[in-house]
């Protein structure tokens, strides 16, 4: 299959969330064929296993404009574009009316898992006439068929969702931890919806010091106000959560600062029971429950719950790309171009800038990874920069470089980059930010790339590097 013509071939996109459909979108713009792959039921399956969690950004930065011109002429009408939608909304509003539009209705795959991409050359070490060659995605359908996929193209929008660190020490699993997955959730539980039955009157471990692990343990501390015998324990790496609680009625983003408020309050009033410097070296399970075992300060740790929120944050899957010649950070597992502007230790979401298809390529040409898996274990990553990014890459596969290196992007001039809400003092809901609060008005700002960015905005999860550092702001 060497000898197919590459630019016959269509451009392969893995991950049908709001970044890869914003791909197929742009590429649809530029004159050019996608194929969209989810490995997921539906389109935006990751977000809606989190759909009762509500987003930061409202919905004016939520959509994408190449998104929204194919939309809009089905005669879809945009939701307000100053309210916050949850993951669900975000998914039955926008993402599946998108997928249902004429144009990408018959280019999209569901129930379909990538298994691995490579070149169509012999292998990886093939070096002689590798660029006039397109490439291979083996794919994973529901009925357990096989099949390979040709692309000119491959654009991996996979998202990280489904590769949680590990709870054990030093970035590796604990010993046990594959054996208790049944008591392990993910960091966003729905504790008091769906999911209340698994949490009611149980013991459950939060492990994590990211907006995700403040969020679930208020759910929980609600719960437990209904539920007699719903105990709650909380476990982080570092030796204090000042840094999650904030500077509290001093801290210059209110909204951030009343979570941390309300979470301390739960801490030193004794519903939540926090343990410091801990580390997880064995998990024990039976069809009981599960011990946790290790150190907790100076001290060792033998703690038995009956579930486990794993909200340590993520990393990308690189085993499906093994085949692809790959210009990776060697701490990050990001695309090298963009490691010194999203690295944690120095930035923020609010100081990430815009970047394109220059800085996101690979020594393979025409591969590249977007969106949140883009950040690789960064948690700086910003959804509407996703979509810079794809229209970016579009416009470079369609022989535009002007257009591909001219990377805008406009943010809010205080702009909001976390998830879900909060309580004022008045028990109303508030939006609880992470770089910011969002303006009734927003002013907008211009960035070219190289601009350091004020303000950010992005999805309601957090991506947390290994560790306990979860939320968008390190």
């Amino acid at each position: 299959m060497s000898d197919i013509a590459r630019e016959s071939l269509p451009t392969l996109v893995i991950g049908a969330g709001p970044v890869g459909l914003a791909a197929a979108a742009h590429l649809l713009e530029r004159g050019l064929e996608p194929v969209v792959v989810e490995a997921g039921e539906q389109v935006g399956s990751a977000m809606a296993s989190w759909g009762h969690i509500r987003l930061f950004s409202p919905w004016r930065y939520d959509i994408d404009p190449a998104a929204q011109r194919l939309l809009e002429a089905t005669g879809w009408t945009a939701p307000d574009l100053d309210g916050l939608p949850t993951g669900g909304e975000l998914v039955d509003d926008y993402l599946a009316p998108l997928a249902a539009t004429p144009e990408l209705a018959g280019r999209i795959r569901t129930s379909t898992r990538v298994l691995g991409v490579s070149r169509l050359t012999p292998d990886k070490t093939r070096t002689l006439g590798r660029e006039r060659h397109g490439y291979r995605v083996r794919t994973l359908k529901a009925d357990g068929t096989v099949e390979d996929l040709l692309a000119r193209a491959v654009i991996d929008a996979s998202g990280t969702y489904e590769e949680s660190n590990p709870l054990g020490v030093g970035g590796l699993q604990a010993l046990g931890e594959t054996d208790a997955t049944d008591f392990v959730t993910g960091p966003l539980p729905d504790a008091l919806g769906k999911e209340r039955a698994r949490f009611a009157g149980r013991h459950t471990l939060v492990v994590g010091m990211g907006h995700s692990a403040a969020n679930t343990l208020l759910s929980l501390v609600t719960l437990a106000e209904d539920e007699p015998g719903t105990e709650i324990t909380w476990a982080i790496r570092s030796g204090s959560p000042r840094r999650l609680y904030g500077g509290g009625t001093d801290d210059e983003l209110p909204a951030r600062g009343l979570l941390g408020t309300r979470l301390k309050e739960a801490v030193d009033s004794g519903r939540v029971q926090l343990l410091t410097f801990v580390e997880i070296d064995q998990l024990r399970s039976d069809e009981r429950g599960v011990r946790i075992l290790g150190r907790s300060r100076d001290a060792a740790l033998d703690l038995p719950v009956d579930a486990i929120v794993n909200a340590t944050g993520f990393r990308p899957d690189l085993d499906m790309l093994r085949e692809v010649r790959l210009a990776l950070d060697p701490a990050l597992e990001c695309p090298a171009g963009i490691a010194e502007m999203i690295d944690p230790n120095f930035h923020s979401c609010g100081t990430v800038p815009p970047h394109g298809e220059k800085l996101l390529s690979h020594p393979d040409d025409g591969f590249y990874i977007v969106g949140m898996k883009s950040y690789g274990r960064a948690p700086t990553f910003l959804m509407a920069t996703g979509y810079e990014q794809v229209r970016s890459i579009a416009a470079a596969l369609a022989g535009d470089r002007a257009a591909a290196d001219a990377v805008e992007l406009n943010l809010p001039e205080t702009g909001v980059c976390s998830s879900d809400l909060a309580l004022d003092a008045d028990g109303n809901e508030v939006a609880v930010a992470c770089c910011g609060t969002a303006p009734s008005e927003p002013e907008l700002l211009t960035l070219k790339v190289g601009t350091p960015v004020g303000v950010g905005f992005a999805t309601g999860v957090e991506h947390g590097r290994s560790g306990d550092t979860g939320g968008c702001c390190g």
